[in-house]
């Protein structure tokens, strides 16, 4: 009978996988033993793969360019990153190896830029597209950045009033983007973005406010749908109106050139994730190529803002199995030694699943138990809809620790968790470590961050 967790994924996975293999009872990422992470660093652990955001970012303009090849496409493919996914330097150095452009949301963002400028990450051939609502202090740095010369810099119009603003605080004639105020999903408690200008505004906006100003230029059609690419009708109908809004401003507009297809791909979240991503890309390239050839404009360079598929899958936080507790007939709650709302807290917030796997123990027996963080908030456990509520893990053995690991957790967690600040019931950030391949092809680590101490709390908290 296969009662050991290794027939329980052979059962219900193809496995190994690319990044997955077992090597003596214990995972591999990538072919890195987690095992000997935990034995150098310990545990828990958060650890970023940087190979894999290169890994991605020209997966996709391998993909676009047989795309764009394949459709004789005349417009050519630009790759940004979202900063908000991610912001910490080592994943905006890595992504800069690949000449990609950046996507900002804030004033901070723009700081971030000027680091990056200064170090001569960015230069003037970058595109910087500025999304978000702009307060004043985002608009002064916005501007700043043009006047120096940037003129790739290009502001995306969220509202009537930011255009004013902008031309108010830039000295130099500069570029603009619009963006597209799409309809939600029917699920959504509402049915337009807040962001953007709705499709029929679009038109009667650059009439009155653009098209006579001699210092500002459209460049960009800014199109975003919040739930990202996906190959169902909601996409493709979105897609369709906002082409449809594209060739009629062309035709009024001979200086738009672009059409930015914001919205991110997914990413893997189980070892049974099939999604092809190499379809999508040339039903899109088709999809347009299409509708500006039937209305005979020229079709646009063609803008992509992928966050989370940058730099989603480069993550992964390791935890112990502290302790089981049963505490019904059914109920086996596994402890960990960290907590899932301080460190995982989009799996807290909105349900967001994750490859979870065992790190050692592969061929013991498995059984069925929850998993709980060490918080004494009910809600600090997680729970997927796709597990039926429990995960299966090698059966708990006080005298044998159990290792787990949740991957592709790179996107978002720091930024919604609060990096280096308060954490729920003051659990403390786990360490960080870097982890790159030199030109030689050997694994290097580097510690980024040591686990948060208590007299970090103490301090943040007034008490120092």
């Amino acid at each position: 009978m296969k009662t050991k967790y290794i027939d329980f994924i052979d059962q219900n996975f193809d496995f190994p996988q690319e990044e997955f293999s077992l090597c003596n009872d214990e995972l591999e990422f990538h072919g890195i033993n987690i095992m000997d992470l935990v034995k150098q660093y310990g545990a828990p652990l958060k650890f970023t793969y940087l190979p894999q955001i290169s890994n991605n970012i020209n997966r996709v303009k391998k993909w676009f360019s047989e795309a764009i090849k394949k459709a004789n496409y005349s417009g050519e493919y630009n790759y940004c990153y979202c900063t908000k996914s991610s912001h910490f330097k080592f994943v905006l150095d890595e992504a800069l190896k690949n000449d990609i452009h950046l996507e900002t949301s804030s004033a901070i963002d723009m700081d971030i830029i000027e680091s990056l400028i200064k170090d001569e990450k960015i230069q003037k051939s970058n595109y910087i597209l500025c999304n978000g609502f702009k307060r004043d202090q985002y608009i002064l740095n916005i501007a700043n950045i043009i006047d120096r010369g940037f003129n790739n810099c290009i502001p995306i119009i969220d509202n009537y009033k930011e255009l004013k603003l902008l031309e108010e605080a830039i000295n130099e004639n500069f570029k603009i983007g619009i963006r597209v105020a799409s309809e939600e999903e029917p699920k959504f408690e509402f049915y337009t973005s807040r962001l953007g200008i709705c499709y029929k505004d679009i038109i009667p906006f650059y009439n009155e406010m653009v098209k006579s100003n001699t210092r500002v230029e459209l460049k960009m059609l800014h199109f975003f749908i919040n739930t990202g690419i996906r190959d169902n009708s909601y996409y493709w109908n979105e897609l369709s109106k906002c082409l449809s809004v594209y060739v009629s401003l062309k035709k009024i507009c001979p200086s738009l050139d672009s059409l930015n297809i914001g919205g991110g791909f997914p990413i893997k979240n189980s070892l049974n994730f099939d999604f092809d991503y190499d379809y999508i890309i040339k039903e899109i390239i088709n999809q347009i190529d299409l509708i500006c050839k039937t209305e005979n404009v020229s079709p646009p360079n063609i803008f992509t803002e992928f966050g989370s598929f940058t730099v989603g899958e480069s993550g992964a936080s390791i935890y112990e199995v502290l302790y089981q507790k049963q505490q019904n007939d059914r109920e086996k709650w596994n402890i960990i030694n960290s907590s899932f709302i301080t460190t995982l807290p989009d799996a807290w917030a909105i349900s967001k699943r994750f490859i979870m796997l065992p790190i050692n123990r592969w061929n013991e027996h498995y059984e069925r138990v929850l998993l709980g963080g060490l918080t004494c908030d009910s809600d600090d456990y997680y729970n997927s809809e796709q597990h039926m509520n429990a995960i299966y893990l090698p059966k708990y053995d006080e005298k044998k620790p159990l290792f787990i690991g949740f991957f592709n957790t790179g996107a978002y967690q720091e930024n919604i968790g609060g990096f280096g600040g308060l954490q729920h019931c003051l659990i403390p950030n786990p360490k960080h470590i870097l982890i790159q391949k030199d030109a030689n092809g050997k694994i290097t680590t580097q510690l980024f961050k040591d686990q948060q101490t208590k007299d970090e709390f103490l301090k943040i908290l007034g008490y120092e």
